[in-house]
Order: structure tokens, then sequence, then C-alpha cells
């Protein structure tokens, strides 16, 4: 313990000033930082599961009301008009 207490003032004082040539600061990128990370996944988690809840309730929304059911066309007579049998017989 007590010497990393010693270790640190030497490095201070080196930093500050003294005979070691100083060392450039290392570049930290915006990305680098994990609290942003964390924050960032869990915004985008929570994004997610608002989304497949909203998708759900509106397709049970949509499925549940039905569809429009259209009136059978009258039959023509010129409709299914078969002048020649099948090989196999005629399906009527």
């Amino acid at each position: 313990m007590a010497m990393a207490s010693v270790r640190s003032a030497f490095l201070r004082t080196a930093r500050r000033g003294g005979s070691c040539p100083s060392v450039p600061p290392k570049r930290g990128f915006a990305s680098s930082s994990h609290h942003d990370d964390a924050s960032e996944s869990a915004k985008w988690e929570k994004i997610t599961y608002l989304g497949i809840a909203t998708c759900s309730v509106l397709a049970i929304y949509i499925l549940s009301k039905g569809h429009a059911h259209h009136e059978e066309p009258p039959p023509y007579p010129y409709i299914h008009i078969r002048n020649k049998e099948f090989p196999w017989g005629m399906l009527s």
C-alpha cells in the first residue's frame, strides 16, 4: 500500500515537469465510454419491446375486425361451358 502511494506521488511529480519526457494523452473516442454503451443498449432494448407490443396489439385489433364478404356473382350461362368431355370423364 505504501509503495503504491510512493509510486503515484513519483508519477505525479514526473508529469508536472520532471526529467521524463511527457507522454501524450491517450485519445478517447466517443464510443469508448462503457456507460454510454450500456445506456444505448438498454434504450434500444426498451424500444424493441415497445415495438413488439405495439405491433402485436395492432395485429390483434386488425385481425379481430374480420373482413367483408362479397356477394356471389350471378350464374352467367357463358361461364364454365364445357363442350368436350375430359378424358377422365366430366366433373360436374
